[in-house]
């Protein structure tokens, strides 16, 4: 019974390719949650996947001489936010860093989400997701989204021509476009800044 557990397990896994972040939930219709557990743990111990957190695993990215590379934050906190149907979106230092208006990645990285709290420790990295409105969520998984809240995490005074420019260079016209789009779920701070990277 165990072997077709973990044939099933490591098939589903290979199928969604290396760098994949997963926890026992993704595997709950191949068999009850303790069989699920003890088949991922068998897993780990022959090192095909990797423990990153209690319930957290992922199926390592190699690199040909550094080994198995870290996870993908982004990854991670989309597994942590279980499953696919929640919305997860990169919040203030860390959303500032993706957008390259930042050099240092935080100590915490948080992510807002429509699901549940949590915060995960993976090798020295916190990993928080935090219940927002449906408001903020509005935007996730868009470049809006991203730039409210790396904005909002820099705050109005800091936010000088030096950043304008760098955003403005990132921007494709789809981009702008979409910011347009959006601009009603941004403070209206945030709104004059999305019109002058229009012009």
């Amino acid at each position: 019974m165990s072997q077709s557990i973990d044939n099933k397990v490591i098939s589903r896994i290979y199928g969604k390719k290396r760098g994949w972040v997963f926890a026992p939930i993704h595997f709950l219709d191949l068999g009850s949650r303790d069989a699920i557990d003890q088949a991922l743990g068998r897993l780990a111990k022959s090192g095909t996947i990797r423990r990153l957190a209690r319930g957290l695993y992922d199926y390592p990215q190699k690199h040909p001489t550094l080994g198995n590379l870290p996870a993908n934050y982004e990854k991670i906190a989309q597994a942590l936010a279980g499953r696919d149907n929640l919305k997860i979106q990169p919040s203030g230092a860390y959303a500032a860093n993706l957008l390259g208006l930042t050099e240092q990645v935080p100590a915490k990285i948080v992510f807002l989400t429509d699901g549940a709290n949590r915060t995960v420790l993976i090798s020295k990295q916190q990993i928080i997701l935090k219940r927002t409105t449906p408001k903020n969520m509005a935007t996730a998984g868009r470049i809006s989204g991203l730039i409210i809240q790396a904005l909002r995490h820099l705050g109005q005074d800091n936010v000088d021509n030096n950043i304008f420019q760098m955003l403005k260079k990132k921007l494709s016209d789809m981009d702008k476009r979409q910011l347009m789009k959006d601009i009603r779920y941004a403070p209206a701070w945030i709104g004059n800044i999305f019109r002058q990277l229009q012009e």
